[in-house]
């Protein structure tokens, strides 16, 4: 259900903008160009959520942009079960042939999950895509990871988990501050302690927790344009 009718809680969600709001926020956005590479996150892979539209964060930030400017046109290449360099071996040359203007690098999530992860190569992979990107003009948001393990303590282990979580952090923060990218802070969002925004995987949001995502991108991209203009 992607229409008014599939939103009823959204528009008493703490955490959800309104269409107003984010039309304010996002007052004369130029970009025309929406790319996204990643893995299941930038896929919009996610089980419903009663009251939310089944539309993924990054479909409502493209809906979001079109509502607020020109025609966008859109590219979203993610795939689920990808590694960071997976991911960069598979979409970034179409990703830059797509010459984006805005685009979004969501990956090494999986990475931060496998036995063998290693911060420093995530970190290098997540640099050789962001790098690329803004490089070629395109204005860059990345993610950090939600504290899965204050929703889910007993499943997932805890302390090491949160430490590796923390870790991969402070390693997308470094490559977005070397670049000049957004960050979509999830970290310390306040609805990352409510089950409802997670699948029942434990790994995947829900579809409230897509709609939270896209709302904390509308306030990134609205810190952006403001920057831009001035303000």
């Amino acid at each position: 259900m992607t229409g008014a009718e599939g939103r009823a809680a959204e528009a008493s969600d703490p955490y959800v903008l309104s269409p107003e709001d984010t039309g304010e926020l996002l007052r004369a956005a130029p970009w025309s160009r929406f790319a996204v590479i990643g893995d299941s996150l930038a896929e919009g892979i996610g089980e419903p959520s009663p009251g939310y539209a089944d539309l993924p964060w990054a479909d409502r930030v493209l809906e979001a942009l079109r509502r607020a400017g020109d025609e966008v046109e859109y590219l979203n290449l993610g795939v689920r079960h990808l590694k960071a360099a997976e991911v960069r071996g598979s979409q970034l040359r179409r990703a830059l042939e797509f010459r984006p203007d805005l685009a979004s690098v969501v990956c090494g999530g999986n990475d931060m999950l496998a036995r063998d992860f290693s911060a420093g190569a995530v970190e290098a992979e997540l640099d050789a895509m962001v790098g690329p990107l803004r490089e070629a003009g395109a204005d860059v948001f990345v993610f950090t990871i939600q504290d899965i393990t204050r929703v889910f303590p007993e499943q997932l282990g805890g302390g090491s988990l949160r430490e590796r979580i923390q870790t991969f952090n402070d390693q997308v923060r470094k490559v977005a501050v070397r670049h000049d990218a957004m960050v979509v802070d999830m970290w310390a969002h306040p609805a990352s302690g409510d089950r409802s925004v997670f699948s029942a995987d434990m790994l995947h949001a829900s579809m409230r927790g897509h709609a939270v995502l896209a709302s904390a991108v509308y306030v990134q991209l609205g810190r952006r344009l403001a920057a831009l203009r001035g303000d």
